[in-house]
């Protein structure tokens, strides 16, 4: 045989174990192309409230591009996530958890309460907020403006506020009707309709947020008891509760200013209402009104990682392209307060820069004192 010959032999079963090769790297490789061979995947035991921002694919292609993590979700319940082993189907460990409530993420640093039956827990590498939106009223143009002239609502810069918060818990309270006030539009009593804050987190937030309204400012385990009564009056005068936010703030799009006059939710369903569903949004953006309480209170969204692929994870929510698809698209404020998001850029008007006026969380015993005080009514 002559030189070529054995040349184009050699080159033929080079070419077949190459073949051999890749096929094997595929097989042992879950059928990763080759330029995804060194993509890490990692595992999240994740709360409720951001998965249209987790399954975008916008962010899954950053998060591998950039950072080479192709990431699965479990969801998971805040109450579960700190109570029952954090682990996954086949008993194998998760890389992070990402809270949905800042409140649970702080509890879970804490040694379990062998009490109350709750498993133990992970050791946190790395933790640290990532996402955040406040808690905000929405209403309608005409309750708005019925508001303002009861000096309870203020326009400023844009922006409406509840500046006098008070007035408007004690008119609740009170049982004042809308033709009390002079607005015979709408019938019925004042209300804000929310989320029970016994079973929902956005509604436990809002009557946390209410007891630090009740008592100045500032509730602590010492005076907590003496809020608690005003909260239950509160709580029974608001009448039938959603359990879930995403069917409230259906409602109150579809019934209008007669149906919810006033519902409480999170600045960031009008934002992600608005970039999804820009239609809905052309029917409603003229007579939709964000009324900002002052204070107001922070849901945040936090990552414990519990491995260096999950503290890699976190990190990568510094990421400038991550924070602008999560502001602008999804409506959660990231970074530094009033810095790395610009409200210019929101499809939305009457949206601040920066949220100044805000309240400290409570402490989950705190929380777990006002739902057992509501519980009872």
């Amino acid at each position: 045989m002559n030189k070529k010959g054995i040349i184009a032999i050699v080159v033929f079963i080079l070419l077949i174990l190459i073949g051999i090769s890749i096929k094997l790297f595929l097989d042992n490789n879950n059928g990763k192309s080759l330029l995804d061979w060194n993509i890490t995947t990692i595992y999240g035991a994740v709360g409720g409230g951001k998965e249209n921002l987790l399954a975008d694919p916008d962010f899954i292609r950053i998060l591998k591009d950039k950072y080479k993590l192709n990431v699965v979700n479990d969801a998971w319940s805040n109450g579960k996530l700190i109570k029952d082993p954090v682990v996954r189907g086949d008993g194998s460990k998760y890389d992070f958890i990402f809270f949905s409530d800042q409140r649970f993420f702080d509890y879970y640093k804490l040694s379990p309460d062998p009490l109350k039956q709750e498993a133990s827990r992970e050791y946190v590498v790395k933790g640290a907020l990532a996402l955040n939106t406040p808690i905000v009223i929405y209403s309608w143009d005409i309750v708005t403006d019925a508001l303002i002239n009861e000096g309870i609502v203020t326009l400023s810069n844009g922006v409406y506020y509840i500046s006098d918060m008070e007035k408007l818990i004690q008119y609740i309270v009170d049982g004042k009707t809308w033709a009390d006030i002079g607005f015979n539009q709408i019938y019925g009593k004042i209300n804000i309709a929310s989320t029970d804050p016994v079973t929902s987190s956005p509604g436990t937030s809002y009557y946390g947020l209410l007891a630090s309204i009740m008592n100045r400012g500032e509730v602590t385990e010492e005076n907590l008891n003496g809020v608690l009564p005003r909260l239950d009056d509160f709580y029974k005068r608001s009448g039938f509760l959603n359990n879930t936010p995403a069917d409230l703030f259906e409602l109150y799009l579809r019934t209008g200013a007669g149906g919810k006059p006033m519902i409480v939710d999170y600045e960031k369903s009008i934002i992600d209402f608005a970039n999804n569903n820009p239609s809905g949004w052309e029917a409603v953006k003229d007579r939709i009104r964000i009324l900002y309480p002052a204070p107001t209170i922070w849901n945040s969204h936090c990552i414990a990682a519990l491995d260096e692929n999950g503290a890699k994870y976190l990190d990568a929510f510094n990421d400038k392209e991550i924070q602008d698809l999560a502001w602008e698209k999804y409506g959660f404020r990231v970074g530094i307060t009033g810095g790395t998001y610009d409200v210019s850029r929101l499809t939305v008007q009457g949206i601040p820069q920066s949220i100044d006026s805000v309240v400290s969380p409570l402490k989950m015993n705190m929380y777990d004192e006002i739902q057992n005080s509501l519980r009872n009514q």
